[in-house]
């Protein structure tokens, strides 16, 4: 493996839409989703860590997660996960990781992926991420992934690259935020438009050379502290000064204002598993459409529900169609598959009549 090559995975979400599986204290990282035997940050972990040094792969948290991500991943010393002691969406904690990496080696080539994605291919993913990894070094260039699109989704934001390049690598037009539905129908038609996800490639010079100009005072910030980062006077800067930083995402705040930003095809299956649904889509489903997951099932006229159990438990249904059926301890979850977006907003009811309790 390159020892130059490094990743960072970003594991401090909540995942609220994944309730009453993922919870502020339990996300939806740490759970075993797709029934596996695998979490997602383990299964995150496992797939880079075939292209990348177990001890170059580090994970970007919250601070209350610092004891779950350390028993999941035992591959990695606690020097390894950077800790958020904030919420500030994700171009504060790549730069700060951008930091870090590039104070350790100088010569570092930088993934950065979100925790929870669902990737089968593997080996396709690994050439894709070869061929950023080769660009990157030879090039001042910010690459991302880009999804070939398979309907006109309206939940994911979307990559315009140059309809006339020729190579696999080519120059970003513009990035387009979640469209509504007969917008994304035009994007599919054009078909020049990627689904944007969330997969970034870079040296650490160059990620590093965009935050001095395009986010100058988080920039300033975060550099007064390089003399302490990856020493014991780390933490205590962090906390300090890490509240101070814009909440703003890598995408508003730097990718969408660069000009040397480049997209890859990407050649691999994925889907961010954002909600109950995504998961639903990705499973092995039954004659009648029914997909379940830790479950044993006894179902009579029930059709394309999604049933999902935290521990071993049988699921009897009779006329029950198009539902997520979630059983957690403590909680049941029975709603219209239809309605799946809305389990966010379910939350805020939840919490003005029970606290916290369940949440």
């Amino acid at each position: 493996m390159n020892k130059n090559y490094y990743a960072v995975i970003m594991a401090g979400g909540i995942g609220s839409r994944f309730w009453p599986m993922s919870t502020q204290a339990f996300p939806k990282q740490f759970h075993d989703m797709l029934g596996t035997g695998q979490t997602l940050l383990q299964k995150t972990f496992s797939r880079l860590n075939k292209i990348i040094p177990s001890e170059n792969i580090y994970i970007l948290t919250n601070e209350m997660y610092l004891e779950i991500t350390l028993k999941q991943l035992p591959e990695i010393s606690e020097k390894q996960v950077v800790l958020e002691p904030a919420m500030r969406n994700t171009a504060p904690c790549i730069l700060l990781s951008a930091l870090k990496i590039k104070k350790e080696n100088p010569n570092a080539l930088m993934l950065v992926a979100p925790s929870d994605h669902w990737i089968e291919d593997e080996k396709a993913f690994a050439k894709d991420v070869q061929a950023c990894f080769d660009a990157a070094k030879r090039e001042d260039i910010l690459l991302t992934l880009g999804i070939q699109p398979t309907f006109p989704n309206t939940g994911y934001g979307y990559i315009e690259n140059d309809k006339n390049t020729t190579s696999e690598i080519g120059k970003v037009k513009q990035f387009r935020e979640k469209p509504n539905y007969e917008t994304a129908k035009e994007f599919l038609a054009e078909g020049n438009f990627l689904w944007n996800a969330g997969i970034f490639i870079w040296s650490a010079k160059s990620i590093i050379a965009s935050f001095e100009k395009y986010l100058t005072e988080m920039n300033s910030l975060f550099s007064d502290g390089i003399g302490v980062l990856n020493t014991s006077e780390e933490k205590q800067f962090i906390e300090n000064h890490y509240s101070e930083a814009e909440n703003i995402s890598i995408d508003y705040g730097i990718l969408e204002k660069a000009e040397n930003v480049f997209v890859k095809k990407a050649t691999f299956d994925w889907n961010d598993l954002g909600t109950w649904g995504a998961l639903y889509d990705k499973m092995n489903k039954d004659e009648d459409g029914n997909s379940s997951v830790n479950a044993e099932t006894l179902l009579k006229d029930s059709k394309n529900n999604m049933i999902f159990t935290s521990s071993k438990k049988l699921v009897v249904l009779d006329g029950i169609e198009d539902y997520i059926v979630v059983d957690k301890e403590g909680v049941l979850l029975l709603f219209p598959k239809k309605k799946e977006q809305e389990i966010k907003e379910l939350l805020k009811e939840v919490s003005t009549k029970f606290g916290e309790k369940y949440l």
